[in-house]
């Protein structure tokens, strides 16, 4: 497959994640929604399980990354090419910003009629639960290192198919169970930067801010624990599985 086949096909499973990740985090919380309220185990169980969806659909043809750390993490892993990273990862970012924009389109008459600003925000962005950075990094750097392991040990090990995909909505959704009352488990900059962004640019009735000072936690804190990941997967297991 050439390096435009493999972008768009990056860019299509991000926006794809994007519309069932976020759906989620809207149906929660939009009182409108009919699943208002329905809690975090609904998120855990929704984002773990749009994860397989697009891993069974995309992972054969792309590795359904749909994550920039995800890419950096496997890159410095070993089980990635250098040069398709920058590509990779501009492609994320635009099917994040496409997958958000028809997430607004659907919810539109939910978030117009929501007068709860950050109801409104975590439609599309994470929100801490408190004013710590450097506890909300920390929860970040973390989240990002433990899921990245697992995802790096199923990339060497190779269990079945049907084995691999329950270790993916289990370290998805166990992440968002652990860590998600912290920082809302953004683990991957483009889900949280993107869909932010067009928060701030599309039109809301009483729409709060944007809230970008908070912004660079969810950008910095998963390539933090990508790179982490990657560093201590390679410094243990170079010599027990061939080919790292």
């Amino acid at each position: 497959m050439d390096n435009i086949h493999l972008y768009l096909g990056e860019l299509v499973g991000t926006a794809f994640f994007m519309v069932l990740g976020l759906g989620v985090c809207a149906n929660i919380s939009l009182k409108k929604s009919g699943m208002y309220g329905s809690g975090g185990i609904l998120a855990a169980c929704g984002w773990g399980l749009s994860m397989v969806s697009i891993a069974v659909i995309f992972g054969p043809s792309t590795g359904a990354h749909v994550n920039p750390a995800v890419t950096i993490g496997f890159w410095l892993g070993g089980d990635f090419p250098g040069h398709l990273v920058v590509g990779y990862i501009v492609a994320q970012c635009i099917g994040a910003f496409i997958g958000a924009l028809i997430v607004w389109q659907l919810f539109k008459d939910h978030l117009d009629a929501e007068e709860n600003p950050n109801s409104q925000l975590g439609s599309f962005a994470t929100i801490a639960s408190n004013s710590n950075n450097y506890r909300n990094l920390l929860s970040e750097v973390v989240a990002t290192f433990s899921l990245m392991f697992i995802l790096l040990s199923l990339g060497h090990q190779g269990p079945v198919n049907g084995v691999a995909m329950f270790f993916v909505f289990a370290g998805v959704a166990g992440g968002v169970m652990s860590f998600g009352g912290l920082t809302g488990y953004a683990i991957n900059p483009a889900r949280d930067l993107m869909p932010r962004l067009v928060h701030f640019l599309i039109p809301i009735k009483n729409k709060g801010s944007s809230n970008f000072a908070y912004a660079w936690v969810p950008i910095i804190g998963p390539i933090l624990g990508a790179i982490l990941a990657a560093a201590l997967y390679r410094s243990l297991f170079t010599s027990l599985i061939p080919g790292l």
